[in-house]
């Protein structure tokens, strides 16, 4: 695309190498850098024309890809690169052969045919974290162990971001795999930081019922979310408080029998992992312990920056207190977590669809102003806002509707203001 750049507006030619892309991701940034370039050259603004044909013709690609009975239907295998299914059809190699093989299978196992993957996860995580953990107990060494805890954060965010799906869909499995659909996660969950169901009570029947709001247990409203004391208390808070603070949430909104199950199901994973430190500590603490110290961590790291971007305005609009990352490791190795906005609006989108969906509603994006960022992930966002590193995220926004036009210092400028803490007053004014 042809370049724009200056010292104080934003380039149409930042778009970066796309060797990292989905091939969703790819299709989505060409029609919004197409939008930038329209505006730019010939002073029209993103929304002000009937869909282009590319845009169309996008819509088409991604429904086709997503679509098991389309000729360009392609299922996601693995994360970490992306096959055409029709290069399987006629397999030339061994590894090819078992691969065909392979997804003919898988896709009768999983409940989408498009998610091979969760079972290339599931498959992955019983071969290696399972045994791995069990033999740290059989014949702990201290090398083994601290290659096991490095793998552990390594698989953490695809686990999590597969059992989103799964806690929001109940279940990622075809229905004659419910049993094992149902099992696996009481016995994988804990080797990865989770405790037994807090996650589904947590994410599904508190965060999203409460969007963000005051009532949010991990809401961010309350705090300067550019501050690291503020951010210390929130990451603290649900560090050593959740186990409290989950049920109390329960009791204040009348569901009791919900507040008791989580007591049981939190409490419980705790006293497991105290009777299995005092059976022999060094393997618990490992296998364990550090990894549910880490993901908690992490957890709060990461919804402080999907959510510290919140408009002062209508900050209870799923538009304006969200964020959408394209071209980001959430959206290749974690299911397209990147799409934050479109989730929030559809807590029961399929993972696959939310590119899609993103681009249907791209001109209601831009009316209200949704932030869109590029190359950068929540991880760092959280980062760059605690060392109020504004110009920087301003150089990762890809600019939609009015933000087009505008220079990096103003964009930078109406990024800060998004971080403002809100006034007792304030929320009970605006949250309904």
């Amino acid at each position: 695309m042809t370049s724009t750049t200056t010292s104080t507006s934003i380039s149409v030619s930042q778009q970066p190498d796309k060797v990292f892309f989905t091939p969703a991701d790819n299709v989505v940034l060409e029609v919004l850098y197409a939008d930038i370039h329209n505006a730019q050259f010939k002073g029209t603004k993103d929304g002000d024309e009937a869909p282009s044909e590319q845009h169309t013709a996008a819509l088409k690609r991604l429904a086709g890809l997503n679509d098991a009975k389309h000729p360009s239907f392609q299922p996601t295998i693995f994360c970490a690169w992306d096959y055409d299914l029709n290069d399987l059809q006629n397999s030339r190699t061994v590894q090819e052969f078992i691969l065909q093989r392979y997804v003919k299978w898988a896709r009768t196992v999983v409940r989408h045919e498009t998610d091979v993957v969760f079972l290339s996860h599931i498959l992955l995580y019983f071969t290696t974290a399972l045994p791995s953990a069990t033999y740290l107990f059989y014949d702990f060494h201290f090398l083994h162990a601290f290659a096991h805890i490095v793998y552990i954060v390594w698989c953490s965010g695809a686990f999590t971001l597969m059992m989103h799906n799964h806690i929001h869909n109940n279940g990622v499995l075809s229905k004659k795999y419910a049993a094992f659909d149902w099992t696996f996660p009481y016995i994988l969950e804990p080797l990865m930081g989770h405790t037994w169901d807090s996650y589904y009570y947590h994410h599904v029947k508190a965060h999203h019922v409460e969007g963000n709001g005051p009532d949010d247990l991990s809401t961010t409203i309350c705090y300067q979310r550019d501050s690291w004391r503020a951010f210390l208390h929130y990451e603290g808070r649900f560090l050593l408080l959740c186990w409290f603070d989950l049920p109390r949430y329960f009791i204040k909104k009348n569901k009791y029998n919900i507040a008791a199950r989580v007591a049981v199901t939190e409490l419980s994973s705790y006293a497991m992992m105290a009777f299995l430190a005092r059976v022999n500590f060094r393997p618990a603490f490992f296998v364990f312990i550090l990894p549910f110290i880490v993901l908690r961590i992490g957890l709060m790291i990461g919804n402080w920056g999907q959510h510290a971007l919140v408009d002062d305005v209508d900050p209870d609009s799923d538009f304006r207190s969200s964020i959408t990352l394209i071209d980001v490791p959430s959206n290749r190795f974690c299911f397209n977590d990147g799409y934050h906005t479109s989730h929030h609006l559809n807590p029961l989108r399929h993972w696959r669809d939310h590119p899609n969906a993103f681009l249907t509603a791209k001109e209601r994006y831009s009316e209200e102003g949704a932030l869109v960022f590029q190359g950068i992930d929540y991880l760092e966002i959280t980062f760059r806002l605690l060392t109020k590193n504004y110009m920087y995220l301003a150089k990762k926004l890809v600019p939609m509707g009015s933000q087009i036009g505008m220079t990096e210092q103003e964009l930078a400028a109406m990024l800060k203001l998004k971080t403002r803490k809100f006034s007792e007053k304030e929320i009970a004014a605006k949250f309904k």
